[in-house]
């Protein structure tokens, strides 16, 4: 009958107390200790300090056996390494993987910034950590600025590749057969001929780790089925999605939430439409961060910024002295969005002959830089926007149909503000907290006829022309509220005689007076005793003033 891991680490414990009494000998011991963990381990060499490895191995027993609270485990450990290897590790890693999505994510670090930590997020066979956990095989590298397979993806190596010889070492963390993740560790001018011995090391404390790194991974699983139950129950009970980053309530809006949460889940294709200034890239951003790709990059390319002759460099990037002025190899938008997702912004700009190699890409999500020869492979969900009638640029030619129909497997539209009108006033307030924010003002509202004035409107710029406005008005603003004066006159001339400015000063005072009543009896709620005592006239002058601008104070409650 074979020992069960829980009597392996007690009998290991053991041992190790034991033989911390008695340094000599240290290889043969270790040998004992090694086989209770993994009998494949030979200890055959005298290089090292064994006290130190007999004391690392002790603590991090103890680790294992005096904490209760999974979470609080796996750090301390890397913490414990690095104290005993202080002169030579630099940093350490414990990467879980995710057996739903098969990612591998940085569970537990030691020396990482949290941004670096962030990105430390590798698929199956991509960069070492990638190749270990699908190959089950541990892997060291003497010096990683020798070997591209390493691809530091977190990024905490690039100030230091070039100035010192940086080893790393990747072993997989097992259960049984299959691999949950791996230990990684950073070592500087590392001696080539230790790190064949911290390799074996790394593989014994690996064995130790395994059943707590299988209840984290188990955990983990577990809360995110959790989290989307939970998602899938409010939407069974009608909760609608909302974006964080797009504001309305309208009824189209609630449409086109639903379209978002419909895709977002998906892997689909996605080619927004709608007018200029609309918000398609928000709409971009909303389905790439509810996506399972949210942790991966969102590339943005704005095809229309680009000539004709340097679109395709910039897509799918070049190689050194392909052109005038290559004097490097370049990656292009689509391989650093690998994994991740690409937004092409006004897509009917792209030349016809782009037309044929983004077609390509969509089909065989493969290409070759400019002039290169290697074909790259890539991973990548398409999202595109234009504002263009492309049925229309279909038939006559000027669009290709495949690359169309290619890319409009999941259209979204966005509709203009002039169709969603009762979304103003929100979207007012929330520029103009936005403005205050920056500009350290405090304006407090919109009068009554600047509210009139903006939903009479047909609005060609969409929200992008009321942020504009909004923000005009805010820096103009002298008494905290934005009135009818302070927006353009592109908004004065609308269809309201009584809010509408004439070349004659007494329609200007006109006007004025009628918006300081509208606006004062609107604050008391029709009260026009209260509202004419506020503006400092008699009860009787403001009943006249509103029998001559025909007010309606019950409007106004």
């Amino acid at each position: 009958m074979s020992v069960s891991i829980r009597w392996q680490e007690i009998l290991f414990n053991f041992l190790l107390t034991f033989t911390l009494q008695f340094k000599n000998q240290q290889q043969f011991r270790l040998s004992i200790y090694y086989s209770c963990i993994d009998p494949c381990i030979d200890v055959s060499y005298t290089s090292m300090d064994h006290s130190i490895e007999l004391q690392v191995l002790h603590e991090i027993s103890n680790i294992l056996d005096e904490n209760e609270e999974i979470k609080g485990i796996l750090t301390p450990i890397l913490i414990a390494l690095s104290r005993s290897y202080h002169s030579q590790m630099k940093r350490g890693a414990i990467t879980l993987l995710n057996r739903d999505t098969k990612e591998i994510l940085i569970e537990a670090a030691y020396g990482f910034t949290a941004t670096q930590k962030r990105k430390g997020r590798y698929s199956l066979g991509e960069g070492i950590t990638g190749e270990v956990v699908e190959q089950g095989l541990p892997v060291s590298i003497p010096d990683i600025s020798k070997d591209p397979r390493y691809v530091n993806k977190t990024g905490a190596e690039e100030d230091e590749l070039g100035s010192k010889r940086v080893s790393f070492i990747s072993v997989p963390i097992r259960s049984g057969k299959e691999v949950i993740g791996t230990l990684n560790i950073t070592f500087e001018n590392l001696k080539k001929s230790d790190v064949e011995k911290f390799e074996k090391l790394l593989m014994v404390i690996a064995s130790m780790l395994a059943r707590i790194v299988k209840l984290r991974q188990e955990l983990r699983e577990e809360n995110e089925r959790l989290t989307e139950e939970n998602k899938r129950l409010k939407l069974e009970l009608g909760e609608r999605y909302k974006p964080e980053r797009i504001i309305g309530n309208s009824q189209v809006m609630q449409m086109l939430y639903q379209q978002i949460a419909q895709v977002s889940k998906s892997d689909a294709t996605v080619l927004i439409r709608g007018e200029s200034g609309t918000g398609k890239e928000l709409v971009a951003q909303e389905i790439h961060d509810s996506s399972f790709r949210k942790n991966m990059p969102l590339i943005k390319v704005n095809c229309a910024t680009f000539a004709e002759g340097l679109i395709e460099s910039e897509l799918f990037g070049h190689e050194k002295g392909s052109f005038t002025g290559a004097y490097a190899a370049k990656k292009g938008k689509f391989e650093l969005a690998n994994n991740g997702t690409i937004f092409l912004d006004e897509i009917g700009e792209l030349p016809q002959a782009m037309q044929a190699k983004l077609l390509r890409v969509l089909q065989e999500k493969e290409f070759e830089r400019v002039g290169g020869i290697k074909t790259i492979k890539v991973n990548v969900r398409i999202i595109a926007a234009t504002n263009r009638d492309l049925e229309k640029e279909v038939a006559e030619g000027t669009f290709r149909e495949d690359l169309y129909y290619r890319l409009n497997v999941f259209p979204v539209h966005i509709p203009p503000l002039r169709e969603r009108k009762s979304d103003i006033t929100m979207l007012c307030d929330h520029f103009i907290e936005k403005y205050n924010r920056e500009n350290n003002l405090s304006i407090k509202r919109l009068s009554t006829n600047a509210i009139d004035l903006l939903n009479m409107y047909h609005w060609p710029g969409n929200v992008r022309e009321l942020e504009n406005i909004i923000m005009r008005a805010v820096l103009l603003s002298r008494d905290d509220v934005i009135h009818n004066y302070h927006l353009p006159p592109s908004l004065q001339s609308a269809e309201s005689s009584q809010t509408a400015l004439s070349s004659s000063l007494q329609s200007a005072l006109d006007t004025l007076e009628y918006e300081l009543i509208t606006d004062e009896l609107k604050t008391t709620r029709g009260n026009r005793a209260k509202a004419a005592r506020n503006l400092g006239i008699s009860e009787r002058i403001m009943g006249l003033r509103i029998e001559k601008y025909r007010i309606d104070p019950k409007r106004l409650k």
